[in-house]
């Protein structure tokens, strides 16, 4: 299976977070999207692994992601080691993507920071012939790798419009109901004080910024080559 685009996280919501609008603005073009979370989020102060998955699924289904995977490194183990490298190799080897995403590496949650150096070794690794990975398939090589945010708040290298779709973005970070909504017997996290809110007054200043109602803000190492001329893209 051949898939468009593919986003990996540490933890089921981040991709949610980062660039679910865009997910659904992708998936709405007939684009194939796949997320690939590296751990299980074992270790998180609510909810459990199964109801994360749940909400994993529902939450992929509300944006149309076509394949969800699980890589199941532990949580808070994400260590650029060779073990960890070869097996996002494979995850990249087996689904082919033209673009892949990643977290930004300046973040808070120091998960989120190491899963973007690990996919950064792995998609340099991916192309490499003689590289072996766990399946021992062909090489490949995405075309570019860009970072979405999930807590932290820079300057973007380049924004998508989502005003279409954050109302999705929005429903599929509601499915995370053990992480952002206080109930009975929660632990009292960041995530569940208004967390939700915060990404949307993000993306409302992003959208501001950029001309639209809802913008989502990616970072990139290497400078994009437009397929239009400038003024194509200006409203």
């Amino acid at each position: 299976m051949q898939l468009d685009v593919l986003a990996f996280g540490a933890h089921a919501d981040d991709v949610e977070i980062g660039m679910g609008g865009t997910i659904a603005k992708f998936a709405e073009e007939g684009l194939k999207v796949g997320v690939c979370d590296l751990t299980h989020a074992e270790l998180s102060s609510n909810g459990t692994v199964e109801r994360r998955k749940q909400e994993a699924e529902k939450a992929s289904h509300i944006l149309g992601i076509h394949k969800r995977v699980h890589l199941s490194i532990p949580d808070r183990g994400l260590f650029l080691t060779e073990d960890h490298i070869r097996k996002v190799v494979s995850i990249i080897r087996t689904y082919r993507p033209k673009l892949i995403f990643a977290p930004y590496y300046e973040d808070r949650h120091p998960d989120h920071g190491n899963c973007a150096k690990i996919v950064e070794e792995a998609m340099f690794s991916a192309g490499i012939r003689n590289y072996e990975d766990e399946e021992k398939q062909p090489a490949h090589r995405p075309a570019a790798l860009h970072y979405y945010m999930i807590n932290g708040f820079h300057k973007p290298h380049f924004f998508v419009d989502v005003s279409n779709t954050f109302q999705k973005k929005l429903a599929s970070l509601q499915a995370y109901e053990s992480q952002f909504v206080k109930g009975e017997g929660s632990f009292n996290t960041p995530l569940v004080n208004g967390y939700i809110e915060t990404v949307e007054r993000r993306e409302r200043l992003f959208g501001k910024e950029a001309g639209v109602l809802y913008a989502e803000g990616f970072l990139t190492k290497k400078p994009l080559l437009l397929f239009q001329d400038l003024l194509g893209g200006i409203k």
